[in-house]
C-alpha cells in the first residue's frame, strides 16, 4: 500500500472509518479544525450540535439500541467540559462511547490559553479511561485501543485527548496503518464464560427452588441475552421481574413476565419476598431497584451472574457469585438445567400460574387510572395510549425521573428487545429529544418516541433544531406539568400542600414552539386526542413532532405510587 502524508485529525478520520462508525456528534473550535476538514473530505457521518452534553446523550442512545460505538467530539475547555454529565450517563448505564476532544497547544499549555482548564482531570472520573495523544504518530495505535477498551467487559466512555499541534500535525502513514478489529466495532466484544463449578452449583440451587425468580438489569442487554432469558424462563418455569433498564429481557405479555421491580412495582416485590431462590443477572441491585436496599430481603439466596466482579457484593451479599458474561452464564446454567427442565417446571405450576393471575389483578386494580377519561390527561392513560399505538419494533426513550418511572411501570414491550430507552446511568433530565434522535439514527425505519418533562424539554429545545436539519422524523412526548413535578411531588409528600419552593415552571404551549422552529406540533388536552396525535405524528417521517400533553397540576398525582396521599413518612426517608 502507497504512503500518504496527513495530518493527525486526519489520521483519527481514518481510524474512525476504519471502525465502521456510525453518525459522530460534536461542535468544533480550532485544535479539532484539520479532523474536521477530513471529515468533510472524507464522508465521515458528523452532524453538529448544540450543547455537547446533548451529543453525549444521542451518542449514548445510539449506542445503546444498535450496540455499536457512539461518538462525539468536542473543543479544549467548556466545549469538552461539557461532555461531562453525559459521560457519567454512559460510564453507569455501560454504553460504548469514544470522545474526541481537543486541548491546548503543548508548547504554550498552562500559559493561560483561551479557554484552557486542567480539562484532563475533570474528564477522567467522568470516563472508563482517558487516553492522551502525545505524537501524531500513535493516533491510529490509541484509536484502536480505545475502542478495544470501549467495548471490552462493561462498556463505557472512552475519552482521547488530542493536543492542538498533535491535531495540526503532519506525518507520513502507510494506508495499512488505518485497519481496526471487527471484534471491537459493537458489543460484546468479548465473552467470558462463569465458572463451570459455580454453573453447577446455580443449577443445583435453581432445580431444589420452589418459587425461583430471575431478577435482571441492562447488563442483559448489553450482553444481548434476552433470548437466552426467556429461554431459561420458559423451559424451567422461572418468572422474570426486571428494573428500569432491565425491561424487555422478556417480553412483558410472556406469562412468566412480573414487571418491574424495586422503587415502584406491579407484583414483582412482593414475588420476592416470597422467593426461595434468586437469579440476578446483569443488574447492579442499587438504590431504584432494591427500594433502597430493602428487596430482596436479608438472608435471601441469591445468585448473583455479573461481568463485572466487583459488583457483585457492592449492595447485597449474595449466596453464590458467578462472574462471566449474562448470556454465556445463562447458557450455560439452562444446559446444567435440561436433563429435568420440563419436570421442574411442572412442579411449579401452581406458582406459574400466580403470575399473570396476579398480573391481571393488578391491571383491573389500575384500570381506572389506565383508562382514565379526566383532563387534563392522567399519566397512566397517556403510558397505555402509547402502549397501543407504537408497534413491536417500536422504541420509547425515557428522560430520567419522572418520564423514566411512569414508562418502566406502565410501558410494555411487545417482544423481547430493548425497545425501552431510558438513561438511568445516571437520570439526568435532559435525555428524552437527544435520546430519541440517537435512537432514530441507529434505526431509521423505526417507530421512535422520546418521552419527557417539559423541565427536561426546556434544557435542550435546541436540538429541535438539530433534529429538523437532520431530517428526523421522531416524536417527542412533552409531559406538561409546568413543574419540575418529581421535585414538587416530593415536596407535597415532605412537607404537605402548598409548600412549594422553584419548582414551579411557566405555562408553555411546546407545540407552538415547534411550530415555530419548522417542526410539527400538536398539543393534546383531552384523553381522546392522544391517539388521533400518535397517529399524526407516526406519519411524519420528514421532520419531528413534539406532541404537548397537558398533565395533572395535582401534586400529589404525580407519582406512580397507587395513592401517595397515603404514604407515611419519617423525617429523612425518601419514598420515592
Amino acid at each position: 500500500m502507497s504512503n500518504i502524508e496527513i495530518t493527525g485529525g486526519e489520521a483519527i478520520a481514518r481510524m474512525l472509518l476504519a471502525h465502521d462508525v456510525g453518525p459522530m456528534f460534536g461542535m468544533g473550535g480550532f485544535q479539532l479544525l484539520p479532523f474536521y476538514d477530513a471529515a468533510r473530505r472524507l464522508g465521515l457521518n458528523h452532524n453538529l450540535i448544540n450543547d455537547e452534553r446533548c451529543a453525549v446523550f444521542a451518542a449514548d442512545a445510539y449506542a445503546k439500541v444498535s450496540n455499536r460505538v457512539g461518538l462525539v467530539d468536542a473543543t479544549l475547555g467548556p466545549g469538552a467540559t461539557n461532555l461531562v454529565t453525559g459521560l457519567v450517563e454512559a460510564l453507569n448505564a455501560g454504553s460504548p462511547i469514544v470522545a474526541i476532544i481537543g486541548d491546548a497547544n503543548r508548547d504554550h499549555a498552562g500559559k493561560n490559553m483561551t479557554q484552557e482548564t486542567d480539562q484532563v482531570t475533570i474528564l477522567r472520573p467522568a470516563c472508563k479511561e482517558l487516553l492522551r495523544v502525545e505524537t501524531v504518530a500513535r493516533i491510529p495505535e490509541l484509536i484502536r485501543r480505545a475502542f478495544m477498551l470501549a467495548t471490552s467487559g462493561r462498556p463505557g466512555p472512552v475519552v482521547v485527548s488530542v493536543p492542538e499541534d498533535v491535531a495540526h500535525g503532519v506525518l507520513e502513514f502507510n494506508e495499512a496503518d488505518f485497519v481496526a478489529d471487527p471484534a471491537h466495532c459493537q458489543i460484546p466484544a468479548i465473552r467470558c464464560r462463569p465458572d463451570a463449578d459455580g454453573v453447577v452449583e446455580a443449577a443445583k440451587m435453581l432445580a431444589a427452588a420452589k418459587r425461583p425468580m430471575m431478577l435482571v438489569g441492562g447488563g442483559i442487554h448489553l450482553s444481548g441475552a434476552q433470548t437466552a432469558v426467556t429461554e431459561l424462563a420458559e423451559a424451567c418455569g422461572i418468572p422474570v421481574a426486571h428494573t428500569l433498564t432491565g425491561k424487555g429481557a422478556i417480553a412483558c405479555n410472556n406469562p412468566l413476565s412480573a414487571g418491574l421491580f424495586g422503587r415502584y412495582d406491579r407484583i414483582a416485590n412482593d414475588l420476592i419476598a416470597k422467593s426461595d431462590c434468586l437469579l440476578v443477572v446483569g443488574c447492579k441491585l442499587g438504590e431504584i431497584a432494591t427500594k433502597r436496599y430493602t428487596i430482596p430481603a436479608a438472608g435471601a439466596r441469591v445468585i448473583h451472574l455479573d461481568s463485572v466482579a466487583e459488583e457483585m457484593g457492592r449492595t447485597y451479599q449474595p449466596t453464590l457469585r458467578l462472574w462471566g458474561d449474562a448470556k454465556a452464564g445463562l447458557q450455560d446454567i439452562t444446559a446444567a438445567l435440561a436433563a429435568n427442565a420440563a419436570a421442574q417446571k411442572a412442579s411449579r405450576a401452581e406458582y406459574l400460574a400466580e403470575i399473570p393471575a396476579a398480573m391481571e389483578a393488578w391491571r383491573q386494580d389500575v384500570s381506572e387510572r389506565l383508562y382514565s377519561d379526566e383532563s387534563p390527561v392522567h399519566m397512566a392513560r397517556l403510558i397505555t395510549e402509547i402502549n397501543k399505538a407504537l408497534p413491536a419494533d417500536g422504541y420509547l426513550i425515557a428522560d430520567g425521573g419522572f418520564a423514566a418511572h411512569w414508562g418502566g411501570l406502565l410501558f410494555d414491550t411487545k417482544k423481547s428487545a430493548r425497545s425501552f430507552v431510558p438513561d438511568r446511568g445516571f437520570a439526568s433530565i435532559g435525555y428524552g429529544l437527544p435520546g430519541a434522535m440517537g435512537a432514530q439514527l441507529a434505526a431509521p425505519d423505526a417507530v421512535v418516541v422520546g418521552l419527557t418533562g417539559d423541565g427536561g424539554f426546556n434544557m435542550v429545545l435546541g436540538e429541535l433544531e438539530t433534529a429538523r436539519r437532520m431530517g428526523l422524523g421522531l416524536t417527542v412526548i412533552v409531559v406538561n406539568n409546568a413543574a419540575s413535578g418529581y421535585v414538587k411531588a416530593l415536596q407535597h409528600l415532605m412537607y404537605g400542600e402548598g409548600n412549594y419552593q422553584s419548582s414551579d415552571l411557566s405555562e408553555t404551549d411546546y407545540a407552538n414552539v415547534a411550530q415555530a422552529m419548522g417542526c410539527h406540533g400538536i398539543r393534546v388536552e383531552t384523553p381522546d386526542d392522544l391517539a388521533p396525535a400518535l397517529a399524526a405524528a407516526f406519519a411524519e417521517k420528514g421532520r419531528p413532532t413534539v406532541i404537548d400533553v397537558m398533565v395533572t397540576r395535582d401534586p400529589s398525582r404525580m407519582l406512580p405510587a397507587v395513592d401517595n396521599r397515603t404514604v407515611k413518612i419519617k423525617k429523612g426517608d425518601r419514598v420515592a
